[in-house]
């Protein structure tokens, strides 16, 4: 069975809304071992949707259709499906009488176009709203001598998720004949490249190949680094989670300590978990990151009881009467390792984290664009590195975030 999806609005285009309901209907499709193959994304346009819904269902035995049900004269998906599917809009009393009592129940009174909603194509069967106004549909289509079914559910997110769990997926597996479930793992990793990843992974990958079952694919996420996705299909969850971890296994093997995390977890979260466990404190001291360090960790829920705080010592006289740093160049191991130290005694810390540079435009203590000098103290040992860092100027922090964040992990591990 394959199911794509179509997101409609012309908001979707202009990026004035970014399209997330696409994405959590692709993890419920998968969830229950349904296939989704293509997403679709068009404006509140009846020639152009009605158009895209009769080419997509030349290649896929189910549509769900999200958004555009609403009771403006641009909601015009019920008009489209009716279209494709050959037949009228018919009033439903039943729908009517249902947005009625809502309207009556909140005590507001109902524009007449709110019945719009009550227009249902003939043939189809409603899917009962229970959190708004605008029903679903479940409409069935002849295409080329093949049967196939049009879903069609509000845009509303939690509106979405509702018919979707309710009423779509179990509606799928049925028309399906047979249950499955679809469960992906993703490896998060740091430090190494995507096509540095593919190589080391080369020979995993043919035997993956040959096993047809999982599957492997490469993630790019920006700030995040490298993930490494293994999605297996199985009759049931737990023997998805069986092949999962032995294939799980087997890509660690050959990544090695570049992989980080797993699925939800964060670089922060992780970091702020390995000294959690030591019962280890953090102070940081930040210049060339202004305090982004200090914000992705307390973005975590329970940073408190790891991290003691942050100085933002931008100005070089900050480091030099706060944080103890000697005379001389303030991009340098040595200033960083004087601002660790610095933090452990500030804020008195068993660990301190230090991070300063040159963000650009120009070039600071004969240090190029680019340049990161990282220093951190711990029980167990001192050490401080450089690295360069590509891009531009709010590139180069970022990646100076994740990277402070490894050199701890590692150190912590």
């Amino acid at each position: 069975m394959r199911c794509n999806v179509v997101a409609v609005g012309t908001e979707l285009l202009l990026g004035q809304i970014v399209d997330t309901n696409s994405a959590v209907i692709g993890e419920r499709l998968a969830a229950a071992g349904i296939n989704c193959h293509v997403q679709y994304k068009v404006g509140d346009n009846q020639d152009r949707l009605e158009r895209l819904l009769r080419d997509a269902l030349t290649e896929a035995d189910a549509l769900v259709v999200c958004g555009g049900l609403g009771p403006t004269h641009d909601d015009l998906t019920r008009e489209s499906i009716a279209a494709v599917m050959g037949v009228p809009l018919e009033h439903d009393e039943g729908v009517a009488t249902t947005i009625r009592d809502l309207f009556a129940a909140r005590g507001r009174a109902m524009a007449p176009n709110n019945l719009r909603q009550a227009m249902v194509p003939h043939g189809a069967t409603v899917i009962p709203q229970t959190r708004g106004t605008a029903p679903g549909l479940i409409c069935p289509v002849r295409v080329g001598g093949h049967d196939r079914v049009v879903y069609a559910v509000p845009g509303v997110p939690h509106e979405m998720v509702d018919m979707i769990e309710r009423a779509v997926v179990p509606d799928l597996c049925r028309r399906a004949g047979e249950t499955g479930t679809i469960v992906s793992r993703t490896l998060k990793t740091w430090g190494e490249s995507e096509s540095g990843l593919n190589q080391r992974l080369d020979g995993v990958i043919a035997d993956l190949d040959q096993a047809g079952n999982p599957t492997l694919a490469f993630l790019a996420s920006g700030w995040d680094g490298m993930k490494v996705r293994l999605t297996a299909r199985a009759s049931t969850a737990a023997q998805a989670v069986v092949l999962l971890d032995h294939w799980e296994s087997v890509v660690r093997e050959e990544v090695g300590e570049h992989v980080y995390g797993v699925d939800e977890d964060t670089m922060e979260s992780v970091v702020l978990e390995l000294l959690r466990r030591r019962g280890w404190s953090l102070g940081l001291a930040e210049s060339v990151t202004g305090g982004l360090v200090a914000g992705r960790l307390t973005d975590v829920p329970g940073a408190s009881d790891v991290l003691r705080g942050s100085v933002v010592s931008y100005a070089s006289e900050v480091k030099f009467d706060l944080l103890g740093v000697p005379d001389g160049p303030v991009v340098s191991e040595a200033a960083a390792l004087a601002m660790a130290a610095g933090a452990c005694r500030v804020l008195g810390s068993d660990v301190g984290l230090s991070l300063t540079g040159v963000a650009g435009p120009a070039e600071q203590d004969g240090q190029p664009v680019g340049t990161l000098c990282i220093g951190l103290i711990t029980p167990m040992v001192r050490h401080t590195t450089t690295v360069r860092m590509p891009g531009q100027r709010r590139q180069m922090r970022e990646l100076s975030v994740i990277t402070a964040f490894d050199l701890l992990r590692r150190h912590c591990s």
